[in-house]
């Protein structure tokens, strides 16, 4: 269906209007919003609802509100619930708007990389040179970063060049387990630690006390340890005892928040409340390089 300009406008405002209110929108809210007279916005409305993409709404708290087709006709899909995709400019978040598409316009140029994003949302204050990001998306966690170069107000869309993109795959935490995992005894000394580390090249490792894990060490334990010349200390006098847990059905995005939210560098993996083995940041980091 082609629409004039002005008519895509009126039902993008409609559309982002109806998103963060429950009543029917008023012409008028919408006619200081896209700068026009109220008039001419009751005019336009009574030709989109002769095109079923508008039906009006009477009462006192009446208005109008944009049907499916509307939806349709902007190439948007519409949902009864939909996931929240945040959109920032310049690292701050834009209230009120979710991305509803991401699209490449150019992957063969051999230096740049551009695409589109379509908001449900108000863009108007996006301007050329602005720094955008994109997500988390609710399925593969994608998040995207570029510089605003264009803005596209009849499909309300932003064009960008793309400086970033990061996705973490969707497998749960406990296909990342390593089944060879080295663990360490309470009692050994800090100087057996540190050999099993060097040797197996690990940084750090859970402590094990007959087959359960009761806390998890660093090379930084016992670097600090070391410094401090208490030489003579086991393990146990110096391991985490109060050690984190991630159940291995979570999603390594829920890993990296946990990572971040305790500042540590290692996870115990549970099973059924059980655990089972240990994931860390650099295992994250593997599925994210590309050979």
């Amino acid at each position: 269906m082609e629409l004039t300009p002005i008519q895509k406008e009126i039902i993008i405002e409609l559309i982002n209007l109806q998103r963060q209110k429950a009543s029917a929108v008023k012409g008028e809210e919408i006619a200081e919003l896209i700068d026009r007279n109220p008039g001419t916005v009751r005019n336009q409305m009574q030709s989109l609802k002769m095109l079923g993409l508008v039906e009006g709404v009477p009462g006192p708290k009446g208005g109008y509100r944009a049907t499916g087709d509307a939806y349709e006709a902007l190439n948007v899909t519409a949902m009864d619930k939909e996931a929240e995709v945040p959109i920032y400019k310049n690292e701050t978040i834009v209230n009120g708007a979710t991305v509803a598409e991401i699209s490449f316009t150019t992957v063969r140029h051999p230096d740049l990389c551009n695409g589109r994003i379509k908001v449900l949302g108000n863009i108007k204050a996006f301007n050329s040179g602005d720094r955008v990001q994109v997500g988390p998306t609710p399925v593969n966690r994608l998040i995207v970063r570029g510089e605003v170069v264009g803005r596209d107000d009849t499909e309300n869309s932003l064009l960008f060049t793309i400086t970033e993109m990061v996705s973490l795959p969707k497998k749960s935490v406990k296909h990342y387990i390593k089944k060879d995992t080295i663990s360490v005894e309470p009692n050994y000394t800090i100087q057996e630690a540190a050999r099993i580390f060097i040797t197996n090249k690990i940084h750090g490792a859970p402590v094990e006390d007959n087959g359960k894990i009761v806390g998890m060490v660093t090379f930084m334990d016992i670097g600090e340890t070391l410094a401090s010349g208490k030489m003579t200390l086991k393990i146990k006098d110096i391991m985490t005892k109060n050690v984190i847990t991630i159940d291995g059905d979570s999603s390594l995005s829920d890993a990296v928040h946990l990572f971040n939210e305790h500042n540590i560098g290692r996870l115990i993996v549970t099973i059924d409340g059980i655990p089972r083995g240990m994931i860390s940041k650099t295992d994250v980091l593997h599925e994210l390089v590309i050979c």
